[in-house]
């Protein structure tokens, strides 16, 4: 038995076609038509945000706050680690470096691994925890923005590393007994406390 055709014709060009594939062609425009469009990625909601200074659930560290958007990156929050990976070097002593921005710590630590010989960096860097590989050295703000808003899960009695060079022999570090931003030589070894950022 012959199958059913179905005549197109197009300007001067004439098409026969079986009626069942122009049957299956429209049915799968409707179903494709149908089809919910994939979900976006979930971005934090307002219940879903622990309150500042707790620990966020799947995201490796504590809530540090909001950063408004400025220079190009987004706004987000900062999410600290619950540890200090120990005291290191921040390294590169007499050696200028492109890690100069006291605001964007994922850029300092970027440049500062090209340089390589950056210890206080590199474990930063090397930090994982509930699958997120993304921290980094913080930035003298982004540390002094752990000082305003949660103070409290840093040591009192020692200093941590930012990844932002003052100049060829020294960087900027940051006090929690005090508040006190101020710089110290490359080669001393001061704490360092991973951060990441959580984009909303």
């Amino acid at each position: 038995m012959k199958p059913e055709m179905i005549t197109l014709k197009v300007g001067q060009a004439t098409i026969k076609v079986p009626a069942s594939v122009v049957a299956q062609s429209l049915l799968a425009g409707v179903l494709t038509q149908l089809q919910p469009a994939p979900a976006p990625a979930p971005s934090p909601s307002a219940h879903s945000i622990p309150p500042i200074g707790e620990y966020w659930p799947g995201q490796g560290g504590i809530n540090g706050g909001l950063v408004a958007d400025q220079d190009g990156v987004p706004a987000h929050y900062l999410i600290f680690a619950t540890d200090d990976l120990g005291k290191h070097k921040w390294g590169g002593y007499e050696k200028e470096s492109a890690a100069t921005s006291k605001r964007d710590g994922l850029a300092n630590t970027k440049a500062l691994l090209l340089d390589s010989g950056h210890p206080a960096a590199e474990a930063a860097a090397k930090y994982s925890v509930d699958c997120h590989q993304d921290f980094y050295l913080p930035a003298a703000s982004e540390l002094y923005q752990g000082w305003l808003n949660v103070p409290g899960i840093f040591a009192k009695d020692r200093w941590y590393w930012s990844s932002s060079q003052r100049s060829a022999f020294y960087a900027f570090f940051m006090g929690f007994g005090d508040g006190h931003q101020i710089t110290s030589v490359k080669d001393d070894e001061l704490s360092v406390r991973p951060v990441r950022r959580l984009f909303i």
